[in-house]
Formats: structure tokens, sequence, C-alpha cells
């Protein structure tokens, strides 16, 4: 299981690199050059590839091989960082943002192939568990180097040196991908009819079959809100401390990379704690903790000022939250994989594809406007809606869990 782990750990890694340089850069660095909030929101647009991967999933789930799938999309990041370490962003701004997008669309085929992958590898429920913590961390991992590690030493070391590294990185695991044996069992097999595809391309007949699969419904449902009042919060206290003294070297060390250190630490915690206690009972009882920190969060910023207790208590609910949420984020993608495992084979990749990109557009839906909610009703008001919110989803929780609905989940 570890040779598995490895494997996973490392593929999530190098996914989290362009979420990293956008969550935790761009937002910054764009309020820092007096940006609106309604505008630094807008660049969610680049996440789109993620809500749209569904499109191209059947094509990774039926033509050609998840090896080759993997050596090209990460051959293709690895060509797009070289291409981007040309560019500066005050100067050649657009392009960057083309580069971020393309970024994402290479990375987007690569998650679709290694989540099949993994899909297959994780059979065991404690495997299943173990798996999943070792998605979010790597992907968290990945995401801390090139969103906080980027902003903190952006100045000292340079855009274009910073790319050229990040183009080395994924150059070495494309050797990695070439040199893992276990990679060659996943083949196409052109005679084998199962592996045709449901409906074809037509994606009235693939939603329906996707739809079949046991439990996909309340999954949808649950992935769709799970972060509304969570993502709110998250996106924008960091903003809220920039505008009241705090620097952006400041929220690059504490936001983009010790609160992503909690985030991984509670990711971490849920891995273990999946191989010991059901499913229902660790959701419920983190949605009710994340009730409670956001709620903190919210009687700390209408009651914010410049002491430094008050600084204090912003880095610990920062922390708090990050822990909460990466904790959750790891049972959710537990729970979406254990309700891929029972589709079909032949449209396992697209299905849980399906999920994510549902569970992406939930997050950006709701990002690309919190930005604009705050201009319009001001920071106390919008925290109070992000925290309404967030009751809503652990209601839904709660429901399910109560009435059983998670059996599913966890059988």
């Amino acid at each position: 299981m570890n040779f598995k782990l490895l494997f996973l750990w490392l593929l999530y890694f190098v996914q989290g690199l362009p979420h990293g340089l956008q969550s935790s850069l761009l937002p910054i660095y764009l309020r820092s050059s007096g940006l609106s909030l309604t505008r630094i929101s807008l660049t969610k647009a680049l996440y789109f590839p993620w809500i749209l991967k569904v499109l191209w999933a059947p094509l990774v789930d039926q033509v050609g091989t998840k090896k080759r799938w993997l050596m090209g999309s990460t051959s293709g990041l690895a060509l797009v960082c070289l291409a981007s370490s040309a560019l500066s962003p005050d100067s050649h701004f657009p392009m960057v943002i083309m580069v971020l997008l393309a970024m994402n669309f290479l990375a987007s085929v690569q998650d679709i192939a290694v989540d099949s992958v993994a899909v297959q590898l994780l059979q065991r429920q404690e495997e299943v568990g173990y798996g999943n913590m070792v998605q979010v961390v790597g992907y968290k991992m990945g995401s801390v180097l090139a969103g906080g590690g980027l902003l903190a030493v952006m100045d000292i070391v340079g855009w274009s040196a910073i790319f050229q590294v990040l183009s080395c990185m994924y150059c070495a695991v494309v050797l990695y991908i070439v040199r893992t044996p276990f990679l060659n069992k996943y083949q196409m097999n052109p005679h084998d009819e199962k592996r045709c595809p449901i409906g074809g391309l037509n994606p009235w007949k693939v939603w329906k079959e996707l739809m079949t699969v046991p439990g996909t419904l309340w999954t949808v449902i649950y992935v769709l809100i799970y972060k509304l009042g969570e993502q709110g919060a998250v996106t924008m206290f960091p903003l809220f401390l920039l505008d009241h003294y705090m620097s952006a070297r400041e929220l690059g060390i504490w936001n983009g990379m010790v609160a992503m250190g909690f985030s991984v630490c509670g990711s971490s915690v849920a891995g273990i704690l999946l191989a010991r206690h059901s499913m229902g009972y660790l959701m419920r009882s983190a949605f009710m903790l994340r009730m409670c920190s956001m709620a903190f969060q919210t009687v700390l910023l209408l009651l914010y000022s410049q002491a430094s207790l008050m600084k204090g208590a912003a880095i610990l609910s920062l922390c708090v939250q990050h822990f909460l949420g990466g904790l959750i984020t790891t049972l959710t993608f537990t729970a979406m994989m254990n309700c891929t495992q029972k589709a079909e084979e032949s449209i396992q990749a697209t299905h849980y594809s399906f999920l994510a990109a549902l569970e992406v557009m939930g997050k950006l839906t709701f990002s690309a406007l919190a930005g604009w909610v705050v201009d319009w009703l001001g920071f106390p008001v919008s925290f109070l809606i992000f925290l309404l919110l967030s009751a809503a989803a652990t209601l839904h929780v709660c429901k399910a869990t109560e009435g059983g609905q998670l059996k599913h989940q966890t059988s």
C-alpha cells in the first residue's frame, strides 16, 4: 500500500501547483495593485477547465491508456511552465492568465487519469481512507509550495526562476510515471465490449447512466453545497486582513503557508479517523465544529482592531478554519470515491470526474460571487450570510446522518 500512496501523493502534489498560483498569489498580487474585490473574484474563471473536465473525461476513459494520458498531460505542464518563465506578470499579464488557464486544462486531464487509477487501486475501506488523505494532502502541499512559498520568495528569486523549477519538477514526474510498473495494468482492450462508451458521447445518455449509480443524487447535492459558506470566508477573510494593515508578505506566510499547513494536518487526521469511526459520525462532528469556527471568525471581524491580540486571534481563526476545511475535504473525497466504486469500470473515471467537477463548481460559483457580495454589503453582513450558508450545509449532512442515507458511503 505504501507504493500506491507514494504514487498518488506525487501525482496529486503536482496537480496542486496551478491551484496555489491562483488561489494564494493572484488575489494578493491583484489587491496590492489596487483592483476591486469584484474583479479579483472574476479570476476564479480560470478554474473552468475543472468544471468542464467531465466533457473530456469519457475520452480518457475510452481512448488510449491511463499511462499515456498521464505522461502527455504532465509533459504538457512542463512545457507550459517553461513558456511561463519567459513572461512577466507586470508586462505580460494577459499572457500569464492564458498560461494559468492552460495549466488548469492539462492538470484537469491529469486528474481524470490519476483518479481512474486511484478508484481501481484502492479497494479496501482502509485503503480508500488513507488514499484520499494522501490525495488531499498532496494537492494542498503542492498548492502551498506554489502559492505561499512563491509569494514569500518571489521578490528574492524572481518569477522566471520559479517557473523553471516548476518545469523541472514536472519533467521529473514524467520520468517517474514512465518507470511505474503497475500502470501497465491499466491498458484499454479494444476487444472488451465493456470498454465501449455507455451512450457514446451523448451528454444526456451519459448523464442518465451516471445518475443511476447508487448514492449519486445525495452526493451531487452534497458536493455542490458543502463548501458554500466556508469558501466565502476563506477567500475574503485574508483580503479583509490585507485591508486592515496586514502586509502581503505576512499573509503569504500565515495564510499561504502556516494555515495551509494546518489544512494538511486536518486532511491527515481525517485519514486516520476514517479507519476508526463511521463516515456519518465524523461528518456530523466536523460540520458542527466548522460552524463554531465560522461564528468565532465572524465575531472577530466585527470587533477587529490593530491590537496585537486581535492579530493573533485572526491568525488562529485562519489556522482553525483551514484545519477543519482540510478534514472535511478528505471526508468528502472519500465519500465521492466510495460512490464511484459502485459504478461500472467503463465509466468510473467519468463518474468521479463528474462528482469532482460539481465539487469545484460549487466552490467556484460562490467564490466568484463572494467579492461582489462583500463590495455590495460589506464584510460584516457578508460574513453573516456565509455563516447561514454553512448552517444549511450542516443541516443537510445531519439529516442524512440521522436518516441513515450515508450507509451507502460506508458499506
